[in-house]
């Protein structure tokens, strides 16, 4: 029995770290959500279609050559 006692210990010792990094995560998985829900910037919209046009343009001139 005394082999018994460090083995539990250090069970809940693994314990106590999987309940700090499941905070950890917690915390992670909100900001991520926070962040996905931002709305894009109309300066970054602006970009994007901007960036679309130009590849749109280009895919263009490479099948008519």
């Amino acid at each position: 029995m005394a082999n018994d006692e460090p083995k539990q210990r250090q069970r809940g010792n693994g314990s106590m770290n999987l309940g700090a990094n499941s905070e950890i995560g917690r915390k992670l998985k909100q900001y991520y959500d926070d962040l996905v829900t931002e709305e894009v910037p109309d300066r970054f919209a602006e970009l994007l279609r901007q960036l679309e046009a130009g590849e749109n343009e280009n895919g263009q001139q490479k099948d008519d050559a």
